[in-house]
C-alpha cells in the first residue's frame, strides 16, 4: 500500500470545486482547506503507478495551479505496526 500526503494550490475562487473534484476520486482524502486556495490531500493507493496516475491527474486538474507531494511511504504489509523500540537484546 502506498500513502502520499500532497498539497494542491488551487487558483483563486476555485477551492471548492477543486475539493469536489478530489473527493470524487478513488483513494483520495482531502483534510483541510486554507482561505488561500491550499488544500491538504492524502493518496492512498496499491501501488506506484496508481499513485503516479493520481498525482498526475490531479495536477492536471481543473483549476488547479500545482500539486506538491509532502510525505511518500509503501507499506508491504499495512497490517504490520511499525515500533520506534529498539529491539531487545
Amino acid at each position: 500500500m502506498n500513502i502520499s500526503s500532497i498539497v494542491v494550490h488551487a487558483r483563486p475562487g476555485s477551492a471548492d470545486a477543486v475539493r469536489e473534484r478530489l473527493e470524487g476520486m478513488p483513494g483520495i482524502e482531502v483534510h483541510a482547506v486554507s482561505p488561500e486556495g491550499k488544500l491538504v490531500v492524502t493518496i492512498e493507493t496499491e501501488g506506484d503507478g496508481e499513485t503516479v496516475a493520481a498525482f498526475e491527474a490531479i495536477n492536471g486538474m481543473e483549476g488547479v495551479l500545482s500539486a506538491s507531494m509532502v510525505f511518500h511511504q509503501n507499506e508491504s504489509d499495512p497490517d504490520k505496526e511499525v515500533s520506534n523500540e529498539p529491539d531487545a537484546a
